[in-house]
C-alpha cells in the first residue's frame, strides 16, 4: 500500500472521464503551490488506465491503491442509505437503478490516508492560492471551508422533514453547512467507531440526508451530527477581503493566469454546474464557450501547448441543466 505521508496534502477524486480537469487541477496545485507538493488521487471506479498514466508522470503524485480503505467506505456509504426509506425511489425516478452516484463518497478515504491534514479538493476546481491559510486553520478546528453552500441549505438536508430542525437546529444549519467540493480536515476523524456510531444515529435520523446528492449530505451529516469544529472563512474574513469560488458569479477578472474578485485572488475556482463532457470536448477541439475558459485551457495545456486546441469559429454556449446557473446564481454567488 501507499506508505504515510506525515504532512499536509492536497486530494482529489477522479477517473478518466474526467482526466482533462483533473490534469488542469494538477497543474493549478504544481503552479500555486509547488512542484513537490503531494497530491493523492482516489479512484471513482476503475476506470482509470489514462489517469494511472498521468500519475505516473508526476512523482509527486499517487492513485490511492488501499482496497482495504476503499471497500470499508464503499460499505459506509451503502449502510448509509440502507437507512433511508425514501433515497431509492427518488434515485430511481433519477435514472439511477441503484446508488446514485456511487463513488463520489470515496472522497472519505482521505480520512485514512495519506496525510494527516488533507485539503479535498473536487476535480472541477483549480486551485489559484497557497491553501497555507487553509491548512493553519485545522490547528484549532477539525475542518475548514470556504463556500456560500449555507445560502442554499437545500443541496444538503432534506428541508421538508420536519426532523431537521431537532437533529440540527436552524443556527447550526446557517454557520456550519458546506460545499463538498473544497474541504480540510484531518486524518483519523471518522475512525470505525465513529462511523458505526453515525449509522447508528441514521437509523432514526436518515430523513434529514438529500438523497440526490449523496457525498454532500453525507459528510455534512457526519461533521455536524459528531460535533466537529467547522471554520468558514466566508464567515469570518472582512467583508472587503472575501471572494467567491463558482463559476457562476459573472463578475470575476481573469489577469494573469490568475481569478480576481474585486481585485481579491480567489483561493480557488470551482467550476460548478459544468459537465465533465464540456471540458472533454473543448479540448477535443469543439469551440464550446463557458465561464473562465482560458484560465482553464492555461492550466490543462501548461504543459503540452502545441496540444491545445486552436478552436477556430465562433463559440457556442455549453449546455446547462436546466434551471441550475440560475438556482446557484440566486443561492451561492456572495454580493
Amino acid at each position: 500500500y501507499l506508505k504515510v505521508i506525515t504532512m499536509d496534502g492536497i486530494c482529489t477524486l477522479g477517473n478518466d472521464q474526467v482526466l482533462d480537469q483533473i490534469i488542469a487541477l494538477l497543474n493549478s496545485i504544481e503552479v500555486n503551490w509547488g512542484e513537490s507538493k503531494p497530491v493523492c488521487i482516489y479512484p471513482y471506479d476503475n476506470n482509470i488506465s489514462k489517469l494511472t498514466k498521468e500519475v505516473a508522470k508526476r512523482p509527486q503524485v499517487q492513485l490511492y491503491n488501499n482496497r482495504e480503505s476503499i471497500a470499508r467506505w464503499d460499505s459506509f456509504a451503502q449502510t448509509a442509505w440502507n437507512t433511508s426509506s425514501t433515497a431509492r425511489e427518488l434515485w430511481l425516478k433519477a435514472g439511477s437503478e441503484s446508488y446514485h452516484r456511487f463513488g463520489t463518497h470515496r472522497r472519505y478515504c482521505a480520512f485514512d490516508a495519506p496525510f494527516e491534514r488533507f485539503l479535498y479538493m473536487d476535480a472541477d476546481t483549480l486551485l489559484l492560492k497557497s491553501p497555507e491559510s487553509v491548512f493553519a486553520k485545522l490547528d484549532n478546528h477539525d475542518c475548514v471551508v470556504y463556500d456560500y453552500q449555507y445560502k442554499d441549505p437545500s443541496h444538503v438536508y432534506n428541508l421538508s422533514s420536519p426532523l431537521l430542525a431537532k437533529v440540527f437546529p436552524q443556527e447550526r444549519i446557517a454557520k456550519e453547512i458546506f460545499c463538498s467540493g473544497f474541504y480540510a480536515s484531518k486524518q483519523g476523524l471518522f475512525n470505525q467507531e465513529k462511523r458505526d456510531w453515525l449509522i447508528s444515529q441514521l437509523q432514526n435520523e436518515s430523513d434529514v440526508l438529500y438523497p440526490m446528492a449523496p457525498d454532500q449530505t453525507l459528510i455534512n451529516y457526519m461533521m455536524m451530527c459528531s460535533g466537529a469544529s467547522i471554520y468558514n472563512f466566508s464567515l469570518h474574513l472582512p467583508f472587503e477581503e472575501k471572494t467567491g469560488c463558482c463559476v457562476t458569479s459573472p463578475h470575476f477578472q481573469e489577469q494573469d493566469n490568475l481569478v480576481y474578485d474585486k481585485g481579491n485572488l480567489l483561493t480557488y475556482l470551482h467550476y460548478i454546474g459544468i459537465s465533465s463532457k464540456v471540458f472533454s470536448q473543448i479540448c477535443a477541439g469543439e469551440n464550446i464557450d463557458f465561464p473562465y475558459r482560458e484560465t482553464f485551457l492555461h492550466y490543462r495545456y501548461l504543459h503540452e501547448r502545441e496540444k491545445q486546441p486552436k478552436l477556430p469559429g465562433k463559440p457556442q454556449p455549453y449546455n446547462q441543466t436546466p434551471g441550475l446557473a440560475t438556482r446557484i446564481i440566486n443561492k451561492l454567488v456572495k454580493k
